[in-house]
């Protein structure tokens, strides 16, 4: 798993979009986390258990709460 101190969040994490980047691939619209997650440039997310989330939609509900 991550070799970074402090460590990634996990993929299950809320805060996993703070782990660090591993690759960037803008041409095609993603990048991979540390913790395996997909970011996409369309605000989604990839968990590696095969979950997505809509990640625009999230903020939404947390901004409203």
């Amino acid at each position: 798993m991550c070799q970074h101190q402090p460590p990634c969040p996990p993929p299950d994490a809320t805060d996993r979009e703070a782990a660090h980047l591993v690759a960037y691939h803008p041409e095609q619209g993603w990048s991979l986390l540390c913790n395996r997650v997909v970011l996409f440039d369309d605000t989604g997310e990839l968990l590696p258990n095969g979950q997505v989330i809509d990640t625009a939609l999230r903020r939404a509900q947390a901004a409203a709460a």
